[in-house]
């Protein structure tokens, strides 16, 4: 299977359906290949993306003017046209909880967790204190353990899987997957793959201890979100942690998603930051999801209750000619295909990584360097691969005068700042995708001037990058149906 190469539509900054398409046509000219759409049902009383009322209704957020409020078809029509571009779109599928004004809490109260005569709300625990707890009011938590009305629950679930395959979607990504026991992922997965036997699923697992993503094994899962957004570069617990879960199945890596801050904020608008994540991403795993905006370098974070189409900003760069080269080289290297083996030779306490990178199967290697510092420009002797000087070639993607074939690794390599550089096997490469062609032509990356620049918080002073920020908690209850998660070493992947 070909590298996922993921791009998130948020609904909620784009608006109706009908405008889904211009956004991904964007995306597939990029060559991204699945279109991940965070969820587009009806929502409760609290308006969040993730606190689902009716899954058989469309937000009305999304609907086009004039289409009838009951109706799936404008839905059924935008990924006819996502289709049609050569993307699978893949949904949001939320089976742990619902929102606390569901219809189904009176029709199926069995089917729910109760507490002191109320249906209980999910809750998280702040794993560095535990006298931090989270709770959604918003919403109200399903018990799929449950003996009585399992059977009914189970096939309500995989009627919603169904209908979502019918409706055009080619792949799931489960929201809290380790929050739902595996037996029902695998009787999901099955009942879906009864109707195509090649829908995908992706498992959310973020902020999990290790042992409940360990229990997913059996799920049948396709891929797993990793934790890599929150590495520093620095530190053990990223390669420990893509090597443990590379046993249960390939993992997805992502500079930033609907979740996070966004990059261009946290690291002070620094462009050159923003190509750093996205190449780690890349190289880091089997796969790579982007969320929207991130090609233009977004600032203001998106938010699943009161994100709008107004809050769509001004381009403060355009990165597609960047994301383009490098999605086009993970798609045709066979090194940078598949979970791989990752090692740190050198760097870990240092301001510069060589990090090597293995097949699947041992056969291959290559190498990442990176420059971790983000303001000043750093020397690295590359004597250690002086005996693969014939058999490799350097890869400057985050450089938009890369030749396209790479280049003869140097005695000593000159890193700008930031700077991620891949040293890949020369070897007969996997075809890559023909490239899409659009009436709009890729851009220059050169930042985009305005008459009226959008104004930003303060930079970063510092020159490492930025740590991973606490989950942020709030006295409201009726906040994100998404719990803030814990990505410290131990803890498991995100999407």
């Amino acid at each position: 299977m070909k590298p996922p190469l993921m791009y998130n539509l948020f609904p909620r900054l784009v608006g109706p359906t009908t405008r889904w398409a211009e956004h991904a046509r964007r995306a597939r000219e990029m060559e991204f290949e699945w279109l991940y759409i965070n969820p587009w049902h009806y929502p409760g009383f609290s308006g969040s993306l993730y606190a689902v009322k009716d899954f058989r209704r469309l937000n009305p957020a999304f609907l086009p003017a004039g289409a009838e409020p009951m109706s799936l078809e404008p839905l059924r029509y935008a990924l006819k046209q996502v289709s049609a571009m050569g993307m699978k779109p893949v949904m949001d599928l939320v089976v742990n909880h619902t929102s606390k004004d569901s219809p189904l809490i009176e029709q199926h109260p069995e089917w729910y967790e109760w507490e002191h005569g109320q249906v209980r709300s999910p809750s998280v625990v702040d794993p560095d204190d535990p006298s931090k707890v989270t709770v959604w009011g918003d919403l109200a938590e399903i018990d799929n353990n449950t003996h009585q009305g399992r059977e009914a629950l189970w096939r309500y679930w995989a009627g919603i899987v169904v209908e979502a395959i019918d409706l055009g979607f080619r792949g799931f990504r489960c929201d809290a997957a380790y929050k739902v026991p595996a037996e029902l992922w695998r009787f999901l997965i099955a009942e879906a793959r009864k109707v195509n036997p090649d829908v995908v699923f992706f498992a959310e697992t973020l902020g999990a201890p290790v042992e409940d993503v360990v229990a997913l094994k059996s799920a049948g899962f396709d891929y797993f979100f990793n934790s890599s957004k929150w590495w520093d570069l620095s530190q053990a617990w990223a390669l420990k942690q893509h090597e443990e879960f590379g046993k249960i199945a390939p993992s997805i890596a992502f500079p930033e998603s609907h979740d996070t801050p966004r990059m261009a904020a946290e690291s002070g608008e620094r462009q050159e930051v923003q190509r750093q994540r996205y190449a780690v991403a890349a190289a880091f795993s089997a796969g790579v999801m982007m969320p929207i905006g991130y090609e233009f370098g977004f600032r203001k974070q998106v938010n699943v209750v009161q994100t709008a189409p107004s809050d769509w900003e001004r381009r403060h760069w355009d990165l597609r000619p960047f994301i383009t080269r490098v999605n086009r080289l993970k798609l045709s290297h066979p090194l940078l295909q598949g979970e791989g083996h990752l090692r740190a030779e050198f760097g870990l306490d240092s301001d510069r990584l060589l990090l090597q990178r293995r097949s699947d199967d041992g056969s291959q290697r290559g190498w990442i360097i990176i420059n971790k510092v983000w303001e000043e420009g750093r020397e690295m002797s590359l004597g250690p691969l002086a005996g693969s000087a014939k058999s490799h070639r350097l890869f400057r993607v985050c450089r938009d005068d890369m030749p396209e074939g790479g280049e003869p690794i140097p005695e000593t390599l000159s890193l700008e700042p930031a700077e991620v550089v891949y040293v890949l096997p020369v070897a007969e490469p996997a075809k890559a995708a023909e490239p899409v062609r659009s009436a709009e032509a890729v851009k220059s990356s050169a930042p985009v001037k305005s008459a009226e620049p959008v104004k930003s918080a303060e930079p970063a002073k510092s020159a490492e990058p930025v740590k991973s920020a606490e989950p942020a908690k709030s006295a409201e209850p009726a906040k994100s149906a998404e719990a803030p998660k814990s990505a410290k070493p131990g803890k498991a992947a995100d999407a």
